[in-house]
């Protein structure tokens, strides 16, 4: 990896203290003897090439020199411009000399990437980590989403059975409403008929004579709760005492009531029986 960047720059490096030589050799040589020329260029390429070899020994250290930096730069470019000047200058191909004059701080810019590289470039072990560290990561994610998913799935399923369950209640509910309406339509029809009315009376027994037994309608309603008490086994009246209570109870108001009103206020007030007993009991009494 280091040699990706440190290459090109002394690649570069090379081919502008050769061009440089070069330049300043023909242009100073017709004015000059050309060993002065040479040593000109020499002291130029020298100067750049003392401050980057100086730069890098500072880099090695981890340390950087703002004055031997600055100085490496006046050499690129005191470098660039005498390619600069010769392209000006020169009688032919100014265009061609004047493309290449930019060498020396393309050099200088490649020396700095380098450096920055150095600078952040980790070893081995610390790429494979970091590695390690973003697969973890990703993996992670990937299963957080993956959870997410299959929760907001089988949410998605539950509410769907629930609602499916409640309109499936919701159904039944309301046919058995239907079917409960209907009854209870049918029994009011029979009782409020005139001529049910005289099929029950002639079935059923006369309470007084000339009076026709009312036909109570069964009793749809909430059901109220057992006491502790009630549930526990009490002796069993006999029937003259049931006849007794029953009487008692039937004939408490005027006009005496009727056998719905005695059974509730019979339960109510404690008393037990089965409805057979009490039906047979509310007979004997009325007779």
């Amino acid at each position: 990896m280091r040699a990706k960047t440190v290459l090109p720059a002394v690649a570069m490096t090379a081919v502008s203290m050769v061009l440089t030589l070069a330049v300043v050799v023909m242009w100073l040589g017709a004015a000059v003897p050309w060993p002065v020329a040479l040593v000109v260029g020499l002291g130029i390429d020298g100067g750049w090439l003392a401050t980057l070899a100086y730069e890098r020994r500072l880099a090695a250290q981890g340390d950087h020199n703002t004055a031997v930096s600055a100085v490496g730069w006046s050499f690129g470019v005191l470098a660039a411009g005498v390619l600069v000047a010769h392209a000006l200058t020169a009688d032919h191909a100014t265009a061609a000399w004047l493309a290449v004059a930019w060498l020396p701080i393309a050099a200088k810019a490649l020396w700095l990437v380098h450096s920055l590289w150095e600078r952040t470039a980790l070893t081995p072990v610390a790429l494979d980590a970091i590695r390690g560290i973003q697969q973890e990561a990703r993996d992670e994610a990937a299963v957080a989403r993956a959870r997410l998913r299959a929760e907001a799935a089988t949410e998605e399923t539950r509410l769907t059975a629930v609602t499916e369950a409640g309109a499936r209640v919701a159904r039944v509910q309301a046919k058995t409403a239907q079917i409960l309406s209907g009854a209870w339509s049918t029994l009011e029809t029979a009782r409020a008929g005139e001529e049910t009315g005289r099929a029950l009376t002639s079935v059923t027994a006369r309470v007084t004579p000339g009076v026709t037994p009312r036909w109570e309608l069964p009793v749809w309603g909430p059901s109220e709760p057992l006491s502790a008490r009630s549930l526990e086994s009490a002796p069993a009246l006999t029937d003259e005492a049931l006849d007794v209570i029953v009487d008692e109870i039937r004939t408490s108001e005027t006009p005496a009531l009727s056998y719905r009103e005695m059974a509730a206020r019979f339960r109510a007030a404690g008393h037990a029986a089965s409805e057979m007993r009490l039906r047979a009991a509310w007979k004997r009494v009325v007779a």
